[in-house]
């Protein structure tokens, strides 16, 4: 049985082949431990039918073959995985670091988000490069990440109107998420530097650098040290 102290998960019939299963509303570890468990343990013993899952900060979207089960079967079938959840043990997460060049052409938005919370361009990288964040889920493109959580002092609102190219390896933030852009993509997130390092990674195993769980810390460096990784 779940511990007292974890809320019941949550079902909602998000459309006719789909199954959205929550942890609550808001983002915390605890939720996030919840979602890998449950992919985890969906991965170990799959069920037939299940076309696709997909994490999200607090939920999994299940979409199935409706052919084959419907919502109620589904549902059903889903309790008795997450009476299990708290016998899965998670692995030991990954360390990554990232380096990233910081401002001028690199991170376009760094000063101006600096002057927003009335720092200077060091201290705004000093704060976006201290923490070890989270990957909570991944999304949007393959191989964008996003990460939290952002100190309080950065969380800054996405931009008013969306770039319309934000070039790969740009390294942005959005309310209290960060990222890393893996390909050239239409964006909102203000850019405050760039990383050489390939995220998205199609020719090698796994499509993404950065899985589910994993922790990451930014490392900053010269333009001068990006040229040079930056080289084929």
């Amino acid at each position: 049985m779940l511990p007292p102290a974890a809320a019941p998960a949550q079902f909602q019939r998000a459309s006719d082949q789909s199954l959205l299963i929550y942890f609550g509303q808001q983002i915390t570890l605890e939720a996030h431990q919840r979602v890998r468990k449950l992919l985890r343990l969906l991965e170990a013993e799959p069920l037939e039918g299940i076309q696709n899952l997909h994490p999200a900060y607090c939920s999994v979207l299940i979409k199935f073959n409706p052919v084959e089960r419907g919502h109620k079967e589904l549902e059903e079938i889903l309790q008795q995985y997450l009476l299990r959840l708290e016998q899965v043990t998670l692995p030991e997460p990954r360390q990554i670091e990232i380096p990233v060049c910081y401002g001028q052409e690199y991170g376009p938005d760094l000063v101006d988000v600096g002057a927003a919370h009335g720092m200077t361009p060091e201290q705004v990288i000093e704060l976006h490069s201290s923490p070890t964040y989270l990957v909570y889920f991944l999304g949007f493109v393959p191989g964008f990440a996003y990460l939290g959580e952002l100190p309080d002092r950065l969380v800054t609102p996405r931009l008013p109107t969306p770039r319309r190219n934000v070039p790969p390896g740009s390294v942005g933030i959005a309310g209290n998420q960060t990222g890393v852009y893996p390909v050239a993509t239409p964006g909102g997130w203000r850019l405050l530097g760039r990383t050489p390092i390939s995220m998205f990674r199609p020719g090698q195993n796994g499509l993404s650098l950065l899985s589910i769980g994993d922790r990451v810390r930014f490392s900053p460096i010269t333009s001068e040290r990006f040229a040079a990784l930056a080289r084929p």
